[in-house]
């Protein structure tokens, strides 16, 4: 006999700061007939998963947490990934989410149903939920990113993804082949030179690193955030005052002073063949920017070559480039990001009518301000398209909240579906990719994780975060269309 479908008012998928954010918001709201599948054996999404030596935030700590949940404690300016991971762990533990959170449990299809105005999922080990509503915190730094080098199946070595590293792996005295110099590479390649025997790094593009301000806070500091109440909401609007300008790389005087500060960062290579081969060729804010202060100063030790010929092939135990020099290697590490422009058609989903997500996206992936698509009743997505850029942790508060004046619109209208009509999702995306164009930077023809195959800016949000949070807060509930709870059978366009 099969086992009867669980049914939920709300399914989650993805357990990440996403996830956590909305789930601890539908609480508040007292909302509890919700569940969050999680793929992973813990919270954290991101941060459960890059475990690699140095891995840590980009964006200062102070605001790279969640506003109803401040950390006064946070040892350095910019958290490392143990101490992020503890923080989003601390959220679930504080808020009681425990009940609600369902591990191990890879989400494989979701299928709108027209006629009774639900969602079907079906999870990798072939068990059936059904859902009213359905939430997506999958971002976009879900799916791993292979190369594709002939030969890497035939790889006899150790071989594993940065986002996947083997912790019981001793790297002690290992020939290593590090393929990828982007925003992994950049943290962990420090800490690696300084264990392994040799490591061969091999870099298509160079990238700028920018020093990081991120001295330990000392006990007296630490002191104040936690006796003063106004000391860590003070620093988060410090620094949201200082990037929500930068993000949109439109002062030419703060992206010379960038490129300066980039280019200074690079003197301390000493070889000077070398430093040129690390120079960026694009200009400032072209691909993401990156900083670390112990990158650079790695290749000063004498057991760490850059490599910058085109990778020809691998073999059972080397690296083959295309001059033909062969360099023996007995662990590879794939470096090589994550495919960052599918967000939520990594999973099979089918909309209305049987439509596809992935054939809705065929020209890349769009949506309203990021959060819904039309043609996707009663889906919305966090980190969804076109909404990266400062803190993720704050545009995923805004994002929750979209989705939360939505969810009070289906229970005061008494609906069973909403949605994006096509014109103002059409209409802003348009609007969205003719600023994008207004970046120069991004049209310098650097490679990225931006763009999709048909070459729009997917991943990107070209304005500030408090334009993104204006939006949010006045969007027009005339651009969303819906049926009542009464139609349910035979659902009809108010």
């Amino acid at each position: 006999m099969e086992a009867a479908t669980a049914h939920h008012r709300i399914v989650i998928i993805g357990a990440g700061p996403g996830g956590l954010c909305t789930a601890i918001r539908l609480k508040q709201e007292g909302i509890e007939d919700f569940v969050v599948l999680e793929k992973a054996s813990g919270v954290g999404g991101t941060w459960w998963h890059n475990r690699y030596p140095g891995a840590a935030c980009d964006v200062r700590s102070h605001l790279y947490s969640f506003s109803f949940e401040p950390k006064v404690d946070w040892t350095r300016p910019y958290a490392n990934q143990p101490e992020i991971l503890a923080y989003l762990e601390h959220c679930a533990e504080k808020y009681a989410l425990a009940p609600h959170l369902r591990f191990e449990t890879p989400v494989q299809a979701a299928d709108w149903d027209d006629t009774r105005c639900r969602w079907t999922l079906r999870t990798k080990a072939g068990e059936t939920l059904e859902a009213d509503i359905l939430i997506s915190a999958v971002g976009m730094f879900n799916e791993l990113n292979y190369p594709k080098i002939e030969g890497l199946d035939r790889f006899a070595g150790k071989a594993f993804h940065s986002a996947r590293w083997d912790p019981d792996w001793d790297l002690t005295g290992r020939r290593v082949g590090v393929i990828g110099s982007a925003a992994s590479a950049v943290q962990f390649i420090p800490e690696l030179t300084a264990q392994a025997g040799q490591v061969y790094l091999h870099q298509r593009t160079a990238n700028w690193v920018l020093p990081k301000d991120d001295v330990p806070y000392t006990a007296e500091q630490l002191r104040e955030f936690a006796k003063d109440p106004k000391a860590v909401p003070n620093s988060r609007e410090t620094i949201w005052d200082e990037i929500d300008v930068l993000i949109t790389f439109s002062d030419e005087s703060r992206l010379e002073a960038a490129a300066r500060a980039g280019l200074r960062n690079l003197e301390v290579v000493e070889d000077p063949e070398l430093r040129s081969k690390l120079m960026p060729e694009g200009p400032y804010g072209c691909k993401r920017p990156l900083m670390s202060n112990d990158y650079y100063p790695a290749f000063n030790r004498d057991n760490l070559e850059l490599v910058t010929e085109p990778i020809s092939h691998l073999t059972a135990d080397s690296i083959v480039t295309a001059d033909g020099t062969t360099r023996k290697v007995d662990t590879l590490i794939l470096a090589t990001g994550f495919e960052t422009t599918r967000f939520l058609s990594a999973i099979e989903v089918t909309g209305r009518e049987g439509r596809r997500l992935s054939e809705a996206w065929n020209d890349g992936a769009q949506a309203y301000l990021g959060v819904s698509t039309a043609g996707f009743p009663n889906l919305f997505m966090l980190y969804g398209p076109n909404t990266n850029n400062g803190s993720i942790l704050y545009m995923i508060e805004c994002q929750v909240d979209f989705a939360l004046k939505q969810i009070q619109r289906l229970e005061n209208e008494g609906l069973a579906w909403i949605d994006v009509k096509p014109e103002p999702m059409e209409s802003f995306n348009a609007e969205i990719q003719r600023d994008i164009n207004g970046v120069t930077v991004w049209q310098a023809g650097c490679n990225d994780y931006y763009r999709s195959p048909s070459g729009r800016v997917v991943t990107q949000w070209p304005h500030s975060m408090g334009e993104y949070r204006d939006r949010i807060e006045s969007l027009d509930p005339q651009h969303f269309h819906g049926a009542k709870l009464s139609k349910r059978t035979s659902p009809e366009t108010r």
